[in-house]
């Protein structure tokens, strides 16, 4: 079966660390869906303005055993799987099924993600919450419906025990001024703040005195976390 590329997440994860690890209908970061030229035809949103959120269909298009081919609009994988992987909230020590995770290697690496839609502009969809990489191809697209979608007795499994967890961010005196670069109306601190309060370190590191990178819109973040709270030494243009 072949996936067509109907569009491409445009926003400031350029890198896999650092992204959301679920979406989130509460996060700062916003997600520019950009059509292809095959699909960019206004009847194809008629009516979307009604609904508050939507599903994103999407593809892993950065794990090792996909290759994305963006030349043919297609994304062909490996047959290689695993039918158990290690989820980093679990340390990275214990193996459970990939069938209870979202683990992005899968049989299919295709994604799911719920965001809210914020507008359409320049026929484009303009969302907040997706838990994407900058370029990552979309699928599908569909309506979010709240009496069928979401079910209020559902069970979270082993990711009910992270799933409030967030930190407290301090910014180092004196960084602020190299946010003054970014685009023009727009400042990037809140969501590099959200960002980090999400904790975006592997579960099984937990060292105060190591330094971690994080790269977003453009800019270099350097910082490190002792207990609940998350120090931002360094922010830097690339």
């Amino acid at each position: 079966m072949t996936l067509k590329v109907i569009a491409y997440a445009r926003n400031g994860h350029t890198d896999k660390f650092g992204i959301p690890r679920q979406s989130r209908d509460e996060s700062p970061i916003l997600t520019r869906i950009v059509f292809e030229p095959e699909y960019r035809v206004k009847e194809a949103l008629r009516g979307i303005e009604g609904y508050s959120h939507l599903w994103l269909i999407w593809g892993f298009s950065e794990n090792r055993v996909q290759n994305t081919d963006r030349s043919a609009d297609r994304i062909q994988t490996d047959n290689e799987w695993h039918p158990t992987v290690r989820p980093p909230r679990l340390g990275g020590n214990k193996r459970v099924g990939v069938f209870a995770t979202r683990s992005p290697f899968r049989p299919n690496p295709i994604g799911l993600s719920s965001v809210r839609l914020v507008r359409i502009e320049d026929g484009d969809l303009i969302v907040s919450g997706a838990d994407v990489l900058d370029g990552t191809p979309i699928y599908d697209i569909k309506p979010y419906l709240s009496f069928s979608d979401s079910h209020e007795d559902a069970q979270n499994g082993f990711a009910e025990e992270t799933k409030n967890r967030t930190l407290e961010v301090e910014l180092t005196t004196g960084i602020d001024h190299v946010l003054t670069t970014y685009q023009p109306g727009t400042n990037p601190v809140s969501e590099i703040c959200y960002i980090l309060s999400q904790d975006p370190r592997p579960g099984y590191q937990d060292d105060p005195e190591r330094e971690y990178k994080l790269d977003y819109a453009g800019f270099t973040v350097t910082f490190t976390v002792e207990g609940q709270k998350v120090f931002v030494k360094k922010i830097e243009k690339k």
